[in-house]
């Protein structure tokens, strides 16, 4: 119960914009072999306004947000996003940044047309990025 109640409550701090004072959380360390990626679709692709993006992850495995398991993590998508969510402060969630706490693979978008980028972003248990943090290289696509 401990658990599900600070996992609402986490969620409920990464569902808004932090306060410049938010208190920072530990970081969590990853393996360093660690590596997580976009399967597809590839860098410089063309897609229709809806199009599925599917994420890799190698060196560690995903569990959902709220389960402390040793070499876990989950997805977090940012859409459009020119810098990276600080350390020690959970991944905001809003229109750029995607949350995955059930531990999904893949999602479908739904973007406007134009060029937007997307980069994964694996989060511990309490959506904190890890340290180092573990972020794919930055993709570019065209919306038709």
């Amino acid at each position: 119960m401990k658990r599900i109640l600070l996992a609402l409550a986490l969620g409920g701090l990464a569902g808004g914009v932090m306060a410049a004072d938010a208190p920072t959380l530990p970081v969590t360390r990853a393996p360093a072999d660690a590596t997580v990626y976009i399967i597809s679709p590839g860098d410089g692709a063309t897609v229709g306004r809806e199009f599925t993006v599917r994420f890799g992850l190698k060196g560690m495995g995903v569990a959902p947000a709220g389960v402390s398991k040793e070499h876990t993590g989950h997805h977090h998508l940012l859409v459009d996003v020119k810098e990276l969510p600080a350390a020690g402060v959970p991944i905001p969630k809003d229109d750029n940044h995607l949350h995955f706490g059930g531990g999904q693979t893949e999602t479908t978008l739904k973007l406007k047309p134009g060029t937007h980028t997307l980069q994964l972003e694996l989060g511990d248990e309490n959506h904190v990025p890890f340290a180092p943090p573990l972020v794919s290289k930055k993709i570019t696509i065209h919306v038709k």
